[in-house]
């Protein structure tokens, strides 16, 4: 038998006074494909990284197979260094490696290779970091949550990518559909030990659940055990000294191993603060359109939601669906149709981006507003600390600044303050994002029981697939159709996410690419940025348009004096005039708002 690759024996390492590995191992052979999952915040990516070489272990042996080559993929890389994102991939290569290579995966995940490293999006770095970690071919990639910031046509190209690679895979990932497809052994991190499975992730979460309960069976054997040596020793019949003795260390050790004894930590207590019911017909969308320049966002679609319906939203970023939610809940006003939104509406949205998080506030002080040890959740106060523990935080994290927690805990502390709010309609905008598999099934189980309506934006299919009713997606001509179900459903139906036009193309079921002929292929249009101009009218605007709403409301308290026209007809006639005019030139404003937060969104999800 060939030696491992790579082989992690009895590791350990305390953080912050805590063993957050004790014991871990992993094993990883020629050709693996092994997906490490586990709880946030149990270590799997500081178990990656050790097998990466970037961080010491307190205790154990990391062996690699000499001449092996690794890549590893970040959770957060940095390219600061470099003064091209394509200078940052050539970087990665080795002496033999395929310069090709780091040219035709940057275009494949949407990027020139001429962007500045250091203007890059959270999502673009992500992009430049798996083109770094795939384009030397290596022998083993670990990839740490690879699919985060990818859409629908990335995720099943970087499936095929992989699939169609040779090299061992050890992946991290929230995403359930994308580690069944790809791997076929588990390792579970679960308190500080791993836990081996042969067989890939599909069957993971059956054997999960019959492990904690055989392991909940055998801690109650061993409290009755514990009881009947007590009991043994305070009531038996006196026996020889030695046996006593032995018997008496046996139950001081059977004490230890009870009290030593790692519980599975809990689950996330995911309840959201609901207000009265809406009314029946939450939306009703007739033919509505949306232009901006020559771009088609949206184009004569009609739609009705009703109370309780779970609408999932799907397709390549940059399609239109942020715009789209803007239009269904009354935000952006439609170019054509109309917009009906019901009565008693109650909307709370969870964006996607973590990065408004303030990184020096504490978590105690986002939750609360600062100040303040209450939180209100559905109108009714909380203490703090015992909203924070629903959501797995423990109490020493309530003054934890936010720039160190984990993308997972991050994408927690989000949900806790978005559930916090009444609501009667839920608008999510990728809410799996760093997720753990457990509060995954908790967030779907809430959504679930939900009395509300839910409109989800998500790239994750299979939570799609757990949870909504109803998928919307683009045809890539600004038409968006309506399919009963979800992603699957919405594929068996004859659906498909189109792909952003690009010169190159990944061909159905393989890891090749083909040459799109030029005349079927859409320009290839050099990522652009928003000038200084455009941010400045993008923050300017709001103001200007205030001031004017402001003229607008003036002039009607005085055009609705009910004698003015009969008193002062001159005065009628220029109040009438400026009223035109201020409303007019608000329209103008609020169309360029429009324009250029649209075109901020679509560069920042792109």
């Amino acid at each position: 038998m060939s030696p491992p690759l790579i082989h992690l024996s009895d590791i350990a390492l305390t953080f912050g006074g805590r063993n957050l590995l004790d014991g871990a191992e992993l094993l990883v052979a020629a050709g693996e494909r092994l997906c490490l999952v586990g709880r946030n915040g149990s270590g799997k990516s500081t178990l990656m990284k050790v097998a990466a070489g970037l961080i010491e272990p307190d205790r154990g042996t990391v062996f690699v197979k000499p001449g092996t080559t690794l890549r590893y993929l970040q959770q957060e890389p940095d390219f600061s260094a470099f003064a091209t994102t394509h200078d940052a991939v050539i970087a990665g290569l080795g002496p033999g490696d395929d310069a090709y290579a780091a040219r035709y995966l940057l275009e494949e995940l949407g990027l020139t290779g001429d962007e500045n490293p250091a203007r890059l999006s959270g999502g673009e770095a992500r992009r430049v970091a798996l083109a770094q970690a795939l384009a030397p071919n290596p022998d083993i990639l670990l990839l740490d949550e690879p699919t985060n910031h990818l859409d629908l046509p990335a995720i099943e190209w970087l499936e095929r990518e992989l699939k169609s690679r040779n090299c061992a895979l050890v992946l991290i990932s929230h995403d359930r559909r994308f580690l069944s497809n790809l791997t076929r052994s588990t390792l579970w991190l679960d308190r500080g030990r791993t836990r081996a499975l042969d067989r890939g992730f599909a069957a993971f979460e059956s054997w999960r659940d019959e492990m904690l309960a055989e392991e909940e069976l055998n801690q109650h054997k061993l409290g009755r055990k514990i009881a009947d040596e007590e009991h043994w020793l305070r009531y038996g019949v006196t026996a020889r000294r030695k046996r006593n003795v032995r018997r008496l260390e046996g139950l001081l050790q059977l004490r230890t191993d009870k009290r030593e004894h790692r519980r599975a930590e809990g689950k996330a207590v995911l309840d959201v603060a609901e207000a009265e019911a809406s009314t029946a017909l939450v939306i009703e969308a007739k033919r509505i359109g949306k232009r901006f320049a020559e771009r088609e966002v949206i184009r004569d679609f009609s739609i009705r939601v009703m109370r309780k319906d779970r609408i999932g939203i799907v397709g390549a970023n940059g399609s239109g669906k942020t715009t789209l939610v803007k239009l269904l809940t009354g935000i952006l006003p439609p170019d054509g149709g109309s917009i009906r939104l019901g009565a008693n509406l109650e909307m709370v949205t969870l964006e996607q981006n973590r990065d408004s998080l303030a990184p020096d506030c504490t978590v105690a002080d986002a939750l609360t507003g600062g100040g303040s040890d209450t939180i209100m959740v559905g109108g009714k106060p909380r203490h703090v600390v015992g909203y924070m523990k629903d959501f797995l935080f423990s109490p020493e994290q309530a003054r934890t600044p936010l720039r160190v927690l984990s993308g997972g805990e991050r994408a927690r502390l989000m949900l806790a303050h978005a559930l916090s709010r009444s609501s009667n309609l839920l608008v999510l905008d990728e809410p799996t994002n760093d997720l753990d598999l457990e509060t995954l099934d908790v967030l779907e189980e809430m959504l679930s029981d939900y009395q509300g309506t839910v409109i989800l934006i998500s790239h994750d299919r299979d939570f799609i697939d757990r949870l909504v009713t109803t998928t919307l997606a683009p045809d890539g001509t600004g038409r968006w159709v309506v399919y009963a179900g979800g992603f699957s459903d919405m594929i068996s139906q004859g659906g498909s996410i189109q792909p952003v036009a690009r010169g190159m193309a990944p061909e159905a079921n393989t890891g090749k690419v083909r040459d799109i002929p030029a005349a079927a292929a859409a320009p290839r249009v050099a990522k652009r940025r928003l000038s200084f101009n455009e941010k400045h009218r993008l923050e300017t605007l709001p103001l200007t348009m205030e001031k004017l709403r402001a003229v607008i409301v003036k002039i009607q308290d005085k055009l609705a004096a009910p004698d003015l026209y009969t008193r002062d007809r001159k005065a009628f006639t220029e109040a009438s005039a400026l009223l035109a005019k201020a409303e007019n030139e608000l329209a103008a404003q609020e169309e360029a708002w429009l324009e250029l937060e649209i075109l901020r969104e679509d560069i920042e999800n792109s």
